[in-house]
């Protein structure tokens, strides 16, 4: 092996391959590089490829990594393990699944099958809707799962009188039963039934732990403690785990993630070797340094400091904006401005932000000035309507107990099988402990119409003659004639309207998906495809490459980086989020986020608030987020605006950018190809005020039952002078000056 590409400390872990070992591997240090390395190292040494376990958390990070080993170890690197947790745990599952019971054709419910059948078990034991959401138990069962947590540990919770902890169970222990009953199992099942599996079976175990002799774990900071639990389980034998991680970038765990963890593995494996990557080749010095001032001040962590060789050839800065509209403006402009004048591509920039929320007043910025942009996390291909339709319909031929299924395509195409008709065969259906395709032949029982039964019974015939190919033909070829053949893709050509046209183009990328499936994966079965998809998520999904900028949120920016990266509605009570200020746990994983956000940028760092903003319908005026003082920008109060680059306006009309751009700038083309030129462009004209009273932005003062605070926004003036003071308890209070007797401090 060659290491010369390495650093010092990637070389050590790379070459260091026996015992357990931690790599606390800081934002942007080659921990990929170390990993690989490590793998081809292990490979040279004689370890066979087979015997080696990488697991990691995306799609895109598997399959990276995958393509790094062969490249170092040519054709040996095939035979190495990689994959993600859920893929390894799917593929455990089906191959062991005669050993416990299990189907191996079991299906793999994503968030809105389980949705979808929660709100069955909620109507089943008639629970108000209203009072308990879907997403609330959907959440709570995975949790749970993520824990090894059966319904009993609801039921026990309810003996001690919690009245939720009762309703939970009874939803928990319906919902497992029916998808049990529908041979399917959701994420947190891939996971805790391989567990379950490898504690229930000592030879399973057994046979694992002796198939792996060595395991490496990437992202360690974001496992659960179901994951936590597997690594284990797997390494007992031979201890020979390397886990690779960042306890500053844990940022998931509303999703079950266990900082401890990473920050306990040397405890969980004595005589661990510990090994830091802090060289980083993303980032300037600037940016690196602003993000250490923000981590610093967490107490759960190893400590650790970057470094990097890179130019100081990027700035860090603060934006101040009067609203979410004004920061939109701002952000669009300096865009606009750097794709014009320093050859920037739109695609080198993104925004972040802390909720979904915040995305709309950029999507509308964005489109009024020509922006290109991609949002992620929002609409993905495959929850669309239309291919969540067809995939409906190879989901029920590859398994008829998926209900989920079966009752979303009965009437699409429509079938005229009526609401009531569908009701009384689920009726029946859970009378006799069947699936609804299975009580197809029952339905006379039902008293179903004649009409409905020779219905079903038609659906049924077609829905055969294709499962009787399944296990023939590939993919492609089942999915073709599912399009063809159902009427589905007649009735949406027959509707002739711009929706329809628009999922009948869909529908033709589905196709072109499934060919590229084909092409690259060598199994071409439904199995394998169905699988592929239920394990896609949202990061996968990130396209860099089309000339677009992007909008996401923090959580989904992890793995990422940009040129230019704007972190937006940094607030407090927004970012840190509402009540984590008074919760140091919470509080410290807020600012991990802050972290990880500052650290996608490789040039340039963009920190943004608004002294006022309306979300979820409230205006509320905002304190500066602490995080900005914390990234070295002591005057809270003293930040730079981009008037001198960005030839930008102080004077706002509703938001609009008034006497900023011409006229007939709107009329023309506003699209990537077009850009405003300068005499399109009308310098502001800054008029000074002369401000006589005693009330000065900055000034400190006194309340009498407030105390003391700092005077940060002013309107009005003479009796109508209103100031906006930000109090030492953290209160912002909006006051008339003249009554509010305010003593100047």
């Amino acid at each position: 092996m060659n290491f010369d590409k390495l650093n010092a400390a990637q070389k050590e872990a790379a070459l260091s391959i026996d015992g357990p070992l931690i790599i606390f591997a800081g934002a942007g240090t080659g921990k990929t590089r170390a990993l690989t390395y490590r793998i081809a190292n292990l490979i040279e040494k004689g370890i066979h490829p087979s015997a080696i376990l990488g697991v990691t958390f995306t799609n895109k990070a598997a399959n990276e990594m995958k393509s790094r080993v062969i490249e170092l170890a040519g054709e040996y690197g095939q035979s190495v393990w990689i994959s993600t947790f859920h893929s390894f745990c799917a593929a455990f599952l089906r191959i062991e699944a005669k050993n416990i019971a299990l189907t191996p054709d079991f299906l793999i419910y994503d968030y809105a099958d389980q949705i979808n059948l929660i709100k069955d078990c909620i109507r089943e034991l008639d629970i108000d809707e209203k009072k308990f959401k879907p997403a609330y138990f959907a959440d709570k069962i995975s949790r749970a799962k993520d824990a090894l947590q059966e319904p009993e540990s609801f039921e026990e919770r309810s003996r001690r009188g919690d009245f939720n902890a009762a309703i939970l169970a009874k939803i928990y222990r319906l919902y497992q039963s029916k998808l049990k009953l529908a041979d399917a199992l959701d994420f947190g099942d891939l996971i805790m039934q391989t567990v379950q599996a490898l504690l229930a079976f000592p030879s399973i175990l057994e046979k694992y732990q002796n198939k792996f002799e060595h395991i490496l774990v990437d992202e360690y900071q974001d496992t659960n403690h179901a994951q936590y639990m597997l690594t284990k389980l797997l390494a007992a034998k031979h201890k020979r785990i390397c886990v690779v991680g960042d306890d500053d970038q844990s940022i998931y765990s509303w999703r079950g993630a266990d900082i401890s963890n990473i920050l306990d593995f040397e405890k969980d494996y004595p005589g661990a070797k510990r090994i830091k990557l802090e060289q980083n080749y993303r980032s300037t010095p600037k940016i690196l340094n602003a993000a250490a001032n923000v981590i610093k001040n967490n107490n759960s962590r190893i400590t650790k400091r970057l470094w990097t060789q890179n130019d100081e050839n990027g700035t860090v800065e603060t934006l101040k904006a009067n609203d979410e509209i004004d920061e939109a403006l701002k952000v669009a402009m300096h865009i606009l401005h750097a794709a014009q004048n320093n050859g920037n591509s739109f695609l080198d920039f993104a925004v972040f932000y802390r909720t979904n929320a915040q995305s709309r007043v950029f999507e509308d910025t964005f489109r009024r000035f020509g922006i290109p942009y991609t949002i992620v996390g929002a609409l993905r291909f495959y929850d669309r309507a239309e291919i969540k339709t067809i995939m409906a319909y190879l989901k029920l031929i590859y398994n008829p107990n998926d209900n989920i299924s079966f009752k979303r395509i009965i009437n699409s195409p429509r079938r005229g099988i009526g609401k009531t008709s569908l009701q009384n065969l689920e009726t029946l259906s859970i009378k006799k402990n069947l699936s609804m395709w299975d009580a197809i032949p029952f339905a006379k029982e039902a008293g179903i119409t004649k009409s409905s039964v020779i219905a079903l019974e038609s659906f049924a015939q077609f829905i055969k003659s294709i499962i009787d190919i399944k296990d023939k033909a590939d993919v492609l070829t089942i999915c073709k004639r599912v399009i063809s053949e159902s009427g589905y893709l007649r009735e949406l050509e027959v509707e002739n309207t711009i929706e329809s046209k628009e999922r009948i183009e869909n529908i033709k990328e589905l196709i072109t998906a499934i060919g590229d499936f084909l092409k690259r994966s060598p199994d071409k079965t439904l199995a394998g495809y169905l699988t592929q998809i239920a394990l896609v998520n949202d990061v996968d999904e990130v396209q860099t490459d089309g000339g677009k900028a992007t909008l996401m949120t923090l959580h989904l920016a992890k793995g990422l980086e940009f040129d230019n990266v704007f972190i937006c509605g940094l607030e407090e009570g927004l970012f840190p989020i509402r009540d984590s200020s008074f919760n140091s746990k919470e509080l410290e994983e807020e600012r991990r986020l802050a972290y990880v956000g500052m650290t996608r940028a490789r040039k340039n760092l963009y920190l943004c608030w608004a002294t006022q903003r309306t979300l979820f319908g409230k205006r509320q005026y905002n304190s500066q987020s602490r995080f900005i003082s914390e990234a070295g920008f002591k005057d809270e109060f003293a930040v730079r605006f981009f008037e001198d680059s960005l030839r930008q306006t102080k004077q706002f009309n509703n938001g609009s950018p008034k006497h900023f751009l011409k006229p007939n700038f709107y009329k023309k083309k506003t699209s990537i190809d077009y850009l405003p030129s300068d005499d399109e462009i009308i310098k502001d004209t800054v008029y000074e005020i002369v401000d006589n009273s005693p009330y000065k932005i900055g000034a400190f003062v006194k309340h009498s039952i407030f105390g003391k605070g700092k005077i940060i926004e002013k309107s009005g003036s003479g009796d109508e002078l209103k100031l906006v003071v930000l109090f030492e308890t953290g209160q912002w209070k909006k006051l008339l000056a003249k009554v509010a007797k305010l003593e100047m401090l």
